[in-house]
């Protein structure tokens, strides 16, 4: 199934995270990914976050959920991060649901996740990509802070190898502190073979900005 585009939902989830980030200094990446969260009509959003990291993009989120009827979730290491964040969200007017735990392993608890957002700084960041339980509708995939040395081998192959998904489309956005994003289709058992099977893909370099058309 394809996500399907709302460019009202989008709007209005941007025009909130507007509002609720008046008191942030990082937005401007926030409000696009809320807009993509609500306009792709995510029901289940994910993110990753750990203590001392920005928070106007969990506020994007919070907004898209509500936009969405969907349930958003963030994923901490530990207590400390998690009163941190939801002090930050709270003062947003925000009642975040978190749990703590190592990303990675909670990933295995989590079902049908339609739109994730990792933190590329973090070492495990591809592992926690791999680990998620995705929707078998087209999820949205997003990497912040990709402009980070650990991020500077990533390709999102890597996280469609084992053949039970396969990559529609990615591109790097050089906003912010850098953001990857992909969209990932859960595979069926009747994939074609030959020509026929073959996709275009947009590879975007994330040093010269230019773009790549590659199929396969």
């Amino acid at each position: 199934m394809k996500l399907a585009w709302s460019p009202e939902a989008a709007s209005k989830a941007y025009i909130d995270t507007v509002k609720s980030c008046d008191n942030f200094l990082e937005t401007g990446v926030a409000e696009l990914i809320s807009a993509m969260a609500a306009g792709w009509n995510a029901k289940f959003i994910v993110e990753t976050w750990s203590q001392g990291g920005a928070t106007a993009m969990s506020v994007g989120l919070a907004a898209a959920s509500r936009h969405t009827n969907g349930r958003h979730v963030c994923i901490v290491p530990d207590e400390r991060s998690r009163t941190e964040y939801v002090q930050a969200l709270g003062e947003a007017g925000m009642s975040p649901e978190v749990i703590v735990g190592e990303p990675e392993e909670v990933m295995g608890e989590l079902d049908c996740i339609d739109f994730l957002v990792v933190d590329s700084r973090r070492s495990d960041f591809a592992r926690v990509l791999r680990q998620a339980r995705l929707s078998q509708r087209v999820a949205v995939l997003v990497c912040k802070n990709a402009n980070s040395k650990g991020a500077s081998t990533f390709q999102w192959q890597s996280v469609v190898d084992d053949g039970s998904r396969r990559l529609v489309r990615s591109v790097f956005l050089p906003v912010g502190k850098g953001l990857d994003i992909a969209h990932v289709e859960t595979s069926s058992g009747n994939s074609s073979s030959g020509n026929g099977g073959r996709r275009w893909f947009i590879h975007v370099d994330q040093h010269s900005g230019e773009e790549h058309v590659i199929r396969r």
